[in-house]
């Protein structure tokens, strides 16, 4: 049955098809196709607007329209649904979803073969790690020891995940071709909700990256939080070259 109410709309011209607004719907409503956001269908769509504020080019909008009525138990089928293809398919994309990993202990490592390793293991505890995906609210984020890294950072650094990444999640961007902006109001979130122990900064010494600890800057100065911060440049031949705290 079609009600006049209200419900959210999405403007495809400002969709960058980032996927931030489906984590940030807890109602399952929207769903990445062809590259844009869409509505999976309006009976899904509480028209709460709780998707708004995780979109970082505003495509996002509250309208009020003749729409079908919000359906509870439709989305309590959908989220089952959608639970279970995940379980059964762990192959599809991860960006739309949270994940955090288990490390093996070291008695695990010892009894692994080594026919089976490749390379250094991975130090990453999460996914996923884009500045623009991670949502404020994430719960790997609760608490953490936070390490934001420029993207050309683990190109030039081979050590990273043994000297910067173990025991801490990671946001990673560009402050180059990414709204400085959005990583302001991101980080800001953030800052004032997860209750982060510190924060370390990872850039490197070309001039478009030094714009990534002004960024973390600003948005702890816009949180209103006291958290020890420190900043690491890296020089492009990957060497550690400046670390600066507070």
């Amino acid at each position: 049955m079609k009600v006049l109410r209200k419900i959210i709309q999405i403007d495809e011209e400002r969709c960058d098809g980032c996927g931030q607004c489906i984590l940030g719907c807890a109602e399952g409503a929207l769903q990445l196709a062809d590259g844009k956001v869409r509505v999976v269908a309006d009976k899904y769509c509480d028209g709460l607007g709780a998707c708004i504020g995780e979109c970082p080019t505003g495509a996002l909008t509250i309208i009020e329209r003749e729409a079908d009525e919000f359906d509870e138990a439709a989305v309590e089928a959908l989220l089952e649904h959608k639970h279970e293809n995940e379980t059964a398919q762990p192959s599809g994309c991860p960006s739309a979803r949270l994940q955090m990993f288990s490390h093996p202990s070291a008695c695990e490592k010892a009894n692994h073969p080594a026919s089976h390793q490749s390379g250094e293991d991975s130090a990453l505890s999460h996914w996923p790690v884009q500045i623009r995906l991670v949502p404020a609210d994430a719960p790997f984020l609760r608490g953490a020891d936070l390490l934001v890294v420029a993207d050309c950072v683990p190109v030039a650094y081979s050590s990273i995940h043994k000297d910067f990444m173990a025991g801490r999640v990671v946001m990673m961007g560009c402050p180059k071709f990414d709204d400085a902006q959005s990583y302001i109001d991101k980080f800001a979130a953030v800052f004032a909700r997860a209750g982060l122990n510190s924060i370390t900064v990872l850039s490197m010494e070309v001039p478009c990256c030094s714009g990534l600890p002004t960024i973390v800057r600003k948005g702890l100065h816009a949180s209103g939080a006291a958290i020890p911060l420190t900043e690491v440049v890296i020089g492009i031949k990957g060497k550690v070259i400046d670390v600066k705290e507070g």
